[in-house]
């Protein structure tokens, strides 16, 4: 049987120790502090983590501390500068956008690192992900004149360091 729960108790230790914290901050939260509701929050987490165990078995993680360092990083200052952008844009007495719908072709493999790539990019501003088809991804951008493109094969770069992937050729 290739259960998490079959598995080795050290290659189990990690992840226990791990999920356990991660639900155990989870309901100290939504018990907003209050130890009052530990006894169901106990059984919950205890049942939360067999759970995520087996639906989620441990795997050898190629995410290091330092890759989602870096992401969050590169992450805060686009948005940062995006903001900045869109702001300077919303602000001027006659705002000169030119709005485009692009398909710009992806590099990153198929699957969830896609998916995340469309999910960043809409989080960063003046981008909305409008669909992924095939190997491209269709995006709406406040203004055609700015390096779209550019800016995407940067976030895939990334995306791909953090976790860790190949990128195909464009």
């Amino acid at each position: 049987m290739n259960s998490a729960l079959h598995t080795a108790p050290s290659h189990l230790a990690k992840p226990l120790l791990l999920r356990a914290g991660l639900f155990v901050t989870l309901w100290w939260i939504l018990a907003e502090g209050s130890f009052l509701a530990w006894g169901v929050g106990l059984a919950s987490v205890v049942l939360a983590v067999v759970v995520s165990l087996i639906l989620l078995p441990p795997a050898p993680s190629r995410i290091s501390p330092l890759a989602v360092a870096s992401f969050l990083g590169f992450f805060l200052l686009q948005s940062f500068s995006g903001g900045v952008q869109v702001a300077r844009m919303a602000l001027r007495p006659s705002p000169d956008l030119h709005p485009v719908v692009l398909d710009i072709s992806l590099r990153l493999p198929e699957g969830g690192a896609r998916l995340f790539l469309a999910a960043t990019l809409n989080l960063l501003p003046g981008t909305l992900s409008a669909g992924l088809q095939g190997g491209h991804l269709r995006i709406h951008v406040l203004d055609q004149r700015f390096p779209v493109e550019a800016e995407v094969r940067a976030v895939e770069t990334r995306i791909a360091r953090l976790l860790g992937l190949p990128l195909e050729a464009a």
